[in-house]
This record gives structure tokens, C-alpha cells and sequence, in this order.
């Protein structure tokens, strides 16, 4: 067959990636589960008694939805990238791109799972009961340090999540070549601007940051603890969600027609830094209400407790939008 007569399936390699991309995770995931709720194993009976709970199984189920739809996000935007960078032409002539890059994902799934995870899990055996940091610092300051640490713990599995699909990508797709008639040429095939890509891979990176961030605050502050069941569930499921949906909104806003290209970690960097920036002006927001609330009355009833969570919510809803948008024109400007 020639590449004009594969450019379709060409077409097709982002969604294909994605699927992939999950396909693999799943897999993973189940195997993993097998080997621990193997009815021979020691431990068997005693984790299945564990996940059973509504306060093990939601949060593990909302954390591994959360990372698949990110890595699909993040496959899809390179598998489009290399469309718009080499042309469907060029992409087509590669030998067995998605045999590639799925070998090169899961060899970058079995590290992760073999060599980061370990590593990071004893690292967080210092700072459980009888741990080295436990005995040094104290009960108090393990309270402040251990929510620190499964934040930092997430962020460099989101490092290693975003690094792992772009070699992965970068394995199955080196050797493409472009030349500019090949590029107009599939101009028409293309569609319009990645507009929706560049979106969903902020608002993926923005909730992951929010679910992840939230789960070490909860840890601290024990804000979950007395949740149970359909509560629980909407604690975990709802916030993500606005989120996400904020994220995109901003991210659309942002990621203005004229622009050419994906650019996945451009997407990436916007979405970090919107995210850090939406979080510290919440906080600098709360404690101004704060410091005015007791200038004047203090929180002298319920209504004004309502008032508070409603006016950060807004605040929080306004600047998530703003702030997207402004970071991923900002990034993407000097490309235009």
C-alpha cells in the first residue's frame, strides 16, 4: 500500500495512541490487582478486606480514572503533534508506529513500577510511625511533613507520567520526515487548529494537580474522615471535575485559532503554573477575608461561614478560567 492510500490511518494514529495508552494501564492495573487478591497469596484475605471500604476503593478509583485520562491526554496530543510537525504523508511511512510506542510504554510502565514505586514507597515508610523522621521530628511536625511528601510524591510521578508517553512517542515516531509540499498537502487533512488538544491536556494536568493536592490536605487536615459512602464519593468525583472543566474552558479560551501546533509540555507548563497561581491567590484571598471578618465581627454565624466557602468558590472559579487562559496565550505566543 502506498502513503497516500495510509494517510487515513495516519489520521487515526492520536486516537489509537490513547487507546493504547489505557489499554496498557488497564492491563497493568489488573495483573497488579491479580497478584495481590491471589487467594494463595499471604496478604490476600486482609487487602480485600482493605478495598472494600468506600475510604480505600474511592480514592483508588478516582486517582487511577484521573492518571488514565491524563496519559490518554497527553498520547493523543503527541500522536496529533507529529501530524501537524511531519504531515499524515510522512506518518504513514513509519514502520509500525503503535507496535513501537506500546513496547516502549510498557518497558516505561514495568520501571515505574519496579524501580520509582519502591523507591518512593520506602521513602514513605520515614515518615509513617517508627519511621526515622517519625522519631526525630515528632508527631506534630509528621502531620505537616507527610501530606508535604505524597504531594512531592505525586508530582514526580506526574514528571515521570509526562516524560515516560513523550519518549514512548518519541520511540515510535522518530524517523518522520516532512518536507514543506508534504506539510500543505495535508493542510486540508488536518481540520482546524489544535485548539482541543492543547485544552484537554491543561484542564487533564490542572485536575490531576487538584485531586492530588486535595488528597494531602485531607491527609493534614482529616477534612474526610467522618465521610462515608455516596459523600465520600461526591468528594472525590466532584471537585476533579470542576476543575477539569474550568481548566478547559480557560485552556480553550487560550489556545487562540491561529496557533499551529500542539506543543504538549507548553501545554503542560501552562497548566502548572496556572495551577500554582490559582492556589496561592486562594489562599491570599482567604486570609484577607479572614483578617476582615475579624476586623469587623468575625464569623459570628452559619451564614457567614456559607458566605466565605461561596466567595472562594467563586473566587477560585474566576481565576482558574483567567488564569488558564492567560498562561496558555502567554506560552504559546511567541509561536504565533
Amino acid at each position: 500500500m502506498t502513503a497516500t492510500s495510509l494517510q487515513p490511518q495516519a489520521l487515526r494514529l492520536p486516537r489509537d495512541l490513547a487507546l493504547i495508552t489505557v489499554a496498557i494501564d488497564a492491563a497493568m492495573m489488573l495483573v497488579n490487582m491479580a497478584a495481590q487478591l491471589w487467594p494463595d497469596s499471604p496478604e490476600a484475605e486482609q487487602l480485600r478486606s482493605a478495598y472494600a471500604l468506600p475510604g480505600v476503593w474511592i480514592p483508588m478509583v478516582c486517582s487511577i480514572a484521573m492518571g488514565w485520562v491524563l496519559a490518554a491526554a497527553m498520547a493523543w496530543s503527541h500522536g496529533r503533534n507529529a501530524l501537524e510537525r511531519h504531515g499524515a504523508v510522512s506518518v504513514a511511512r513509519l514502520p509500525q508506529p503503535r507496535i513501537r510506542y506500546a513496547a516502549a510504554y510498557l518497558v516505561v510502565l514495568l520501571l515505574n513500577f519496579y524501580a520509582l514505586s519502591p523507591l518512593l514507597y520506602d521513602l514513605q515508610l520515614l515518615f509513617m510511625p517508627g519511621g526515622r523522621f517519625h522519631e526525630s521530628l515528632g508527631y506534630t511536625s509528621m502531620r505537616a511533613a507527610m501530606p508535604v511528601f505524597m504531594f512531592l510524591q505525586s508530582m514526580a510521578q506526574l514528571i515521570v507520567l509526562v516524560l515516560g508517553i513523550w519518549l514512548s512517542a518519541w520511540i515510535a515516531l522518530r524517523g518522520a520526515r516532512a518536507g514543506s509540499a508534504e506539510v500543505q498537502a495535508d493542510e486540508s487533512l488536518q481540520g482546524p487548529p489544535p485548539r482541543r488538544a492543547v485544552a484537554l491536556v491543561a484542564a487533564s494536568v490542572f485536575a490531576s494537580l487538584q485531586m492530588w493536592s486535595g488528597a494531602a490536605v485531607s491527609r493534614w487536615s482529616s477534612m474526610t474522615q467522618g465521610l462515608d459512602g455516596p459523600a465520600l464519593l461526591v468528594a472525590w468525583v466532584v471537585p476533579p471535575l470542576a476543575a477539569f472543566g474550568l481548566a478547559f474552558w480557560g485552556a480553550w479560551l487560550g489556545a487562540a485559532p491561529v496557533f499551529s501546533r500542539v506543543r504538549p509540555f507548553r501545554a503542560v507548563g501552562a497548566s502548572v503554573l496556572a495551577f500554582v497561581l490559582v492556589q496561592l491567590l486562594c489562599i491570599a484571598a482567604a486570609l484577607a477575608w479572614l483578617a476582615m471578618a475579624v476586623w469587623l465581627h468575625g464569623f459570628n454565624s452559619a451564614g457567614s461561614l456559607v458566605g466565605f466557602a461561596l466567595a472562594l468558590v467563586l473566587v477560585y472559579t474566576v481565576l482558574t478560567v483567567v488564569l488558564t487562559r492567560a498562561t496558555t496565550r502567554g506560552l504559546y505566543r511567541r509561536y504565533l
